[in-house]
């Protein structure tokens, strides 16, 4: 359990859910540690979360937002996918510096028949709208307009979260505000300055005839596409792409080969095809493979049908939605907890 209270602080870090791999926290670890405290006492909450299940995001969300008690959230790290609606819970929403906020819409892994998949959609389509609609409460934007920053998957800086609305304040240290004036009189005055004098048409009376000397103005400014003295950059930029690439596809095809060679291959080819494409380790797909149903040989009776038990069980196995701000999955199915630490950004295993 990573729901950890604390002198008044109460500290969610990890996956939003309970994973098979590593620890993280759910609403049922929320509810003990706010057992601990009066529900009228002022509460801050810090996260530090990459996200999980949508479902259980949307539960912390109404529990911290049912306190009676102010609740306060200070985003350290990251707060994306399912915490970044549990952030959206807070009666004032803190940015530290160099923290993130990232909101998307939530995703899910079917398999199954036409009918699983279908199920799926609904009830994706449910989930998004439920957050949409928590997202424009805090915002002030519509449902519609929270919907399309859903779609678009949008990745905030603690000013951005700001400026959208998903936030009220952040730590970072703001720049003093900048003097008006006509900055491009000067020769060397920085970008920043002469593009934002342009912008704001800030002039001079007489500008004109003070303006700095054409030949002390640069005529050109170098590119990463420049020929300089230390040779043609343009040309080995254009050799690196070249051999990584290369590389690229030659990891690919090796990769191919060892899946469609795999035992647990036989039988679902098409499924180990689709396999091959995702970010999922060589060891993950083979355990997806292994729960999957096989498709039965040509000419075999029916004794030597697949086991409806044993197909079923392998259905609800990978039935759950998992995945960046998902629905809970029915089952700690490795896959897609692999599935969710790419999401996140680590390595699965």
């Amino acid at each position: 359990m990573t729901a950890i209270l604390e002198d008044g602080k109460l500290r969610l870090s990890g996956y939003v859910g309970d994973y098979y791999f590593e620890d993280g926290f759910t609403s049922s670890d929320v509810v003990l540690a706010l057992a601990q405290i009066d529900d009228d006492e002022d509460l801050a909450v810090h996260i530090n979360s990459g996200g999980g299940v949508a479902s259980e995001g949307a539960a912390i969300h109404a529990l911290l937002s049912a306190r009676s008690g102010t609740t306060n959230i200070v985003v350290e790290g990251i707060a994306a996918s399912a915490a970044s609606l549990i952030a959206m819970a807070g009666e004032t929403v803190t940015m530290s510096a160099g923290s993130v906020m990232m909101i998307h819409d939530p995703s899910g892994l079917t398999f199954g028949t036409s009918e699983d998949h279908s199920k799926t959609i609904e009830g994706l389509e449910a989930l998004a709208t439920a957050y949409a609609r928590v997202y424009a409460a805090k915002s002030g934007k519509t449902p519609e307009q929270c919907r399309e920053v859903m779609k678009a998957e949008r990745w905030l800086s603690p000013q951005q979260a700001v400026d959208e609305g998903f936030a009220d304040e952040t730590t970072e240290v703001t720049a003093d505000a900048v003097a008006a004036f006509d900055y491009r009189i000067y020769a060397h005055a920085p970008k920043r300055l002469t593009a934002l004098a342009s912008k704001k048409n800030w002039r001079l009376d007489g500008a004109d005839k003070h303006a700095a000397p054409a030949a002390h103005r640069p005529t050109k400014e170098h590119t990463m596409s420049d020929k300089t003295n230390g040779g043609d950059k343009s040309a080995d930029i254009e050799k690196e792409k070249a051999a990584a690439g290369k590389a690229a596809v030659a990891a690919y095809q090796a990769r191919r080969k060892a899946v469609m060679s795999m035992e647990e291959a036989k039988g679902c080819e098409a499924q180990a095809e689709a396999l091959i494409d995702t970010d999922l380790s060589e060891e993950a797909i083979k355990t997806v493979l292994a729960a999957a149903p096989k498709a039965p040989a040509a000419g075999n009776d029916d004794d030597q049908q697949p086991d409806p038990k044993a197909y079923e069980a392998s259905r609800a196995a990978g039935a759950g939605v998992g995945g960046k701000g998902t629905l809970k999955p029915t089952a700690k199915a490795p896959d897609l907890v692999a599935n969710m630490r790419k999401l996140l950004g680590k390595e699965a295993v």
